[in-house]
């Protein structure tokens, strides 16, 4: 390989790198890095073989999330080749398995009162949403037609944390879907999604701001960091709103949830080009 390199590096000095030799320069590095990703899988395996010698197989945790790091890697086509004592389904089944712990937070749960069931909460939002003049009473008499029994203050307590006004104020305001008819090409959506990427310090998760303009479903990538902070999202609501190549060029609202990463001074810096924050009910 690496004199296949020399070769090539003698030829672009001599008349000029084209473009087929860039293209194989480009081919010959990819092969290699997935040639050493083999290599070291098949190092771990002969390692975990040794320390199961004489002895039926029967990995420890350890073990396997040694042979899922390497077996990603490589992906399922290339894993059918090179394994031998696993299938490959198997060792990607422990890589999920360890994304899955990284998230489990079921130990630190405490015991307390159960939260109002997504379906239930589901119904008293699109009931006061449906009927601008249903009181906490009113949708509370509604709900047992539906096979659900709920408390007054439950309701509240739902369309609080919604930001739903109660009956009196909410007949006073424009609905979100008047909203949304009457402004709909002016406006664009922001919210944030994350990637699992394996680096050289292990599993790290990445957070990735995407913004959406409703009228043309075009959606805009914004940034990628894995913890996101003040001055990363001031610096991303300058490039979204930049005067000549801004995304939002032309929109007078951007919706976001109520997330503390949607902070003031973003807020800010797209209230200078115009820009209204509306924050999503729910």
């Amino acid at each position: 390989m690496a004199e296949f390199l020399a070769k090539l590096q003698l030829n672009s000095d001599s008349a000029g790198m084209n473009h087929l030799q860039l293209f194989l320069i480009c081919l010959a590095g990819w092969i290699n890095r997935n040639q050493q990703n083999v290599i070291e899988y098949l190092q771990e395996e002969v390692e975990v073989l040794r320390e199961q010698l004489g002895k039926k197989p029967r990995f420890n945790d350890d073990q396997r999330r040694r042979l899922a790091t390497k077996a990603k890697k490589i992906g399922l086509q290339r894993l059918k080749k090179v394994v031998a004592i696993v299938t490959p389904r198997t060792l990607l089944g422990w890589h999920q398995r360890l994304v899955a712990n990284k998230y489990d937070g079921s130990a630190k749960r405490s015991p307390g009162r159960p939260s109002t069931p997504g379906e239930v909460r589901e119904l008293i939002l699109r009931m006061a949403a449906e009927n601008r003049t249903w009181g906490y009473t009113r949708i509370q008499g509604a709900l047992p037609n539906l096979g659900h029994e709920v408390g007054r203050g439950t309701i509240a307590k739902v369309l609080k944390e919604a930001g739903v006004d109660p009956a009196p104020d909410r007949q006073k305001r424009t609905t979100w879907k008047e909203f949304l008819r009457a402004h709909w090409e002016v406006l664009a959506a922001a919210d944030f999604f994350t990637v699992e990427v394996w680096t050289a310090a292990g599993l790290v998760r990445y957070h990735v701001l995407f913004v959406l303009r409703l009228a043309t479903r075009q959606v805009h990538v914004a940034g990628i960091i894995p913890e996101p902070h003040e001055q990363w999202m001031k610096q991303a609501a300058r490039n979204l709103t930049d005067g000549l190549q801004g995304f939002l060029g032309g929109c007078r609202y951007l919706i976001h949830d109520r997330s503390s990463l949607f902070s003031d001074g973003f807020r800010m810096v797209l209230e200078g080009a115009g820009i209204e924050s509306v924050l999503r009910a729910s």
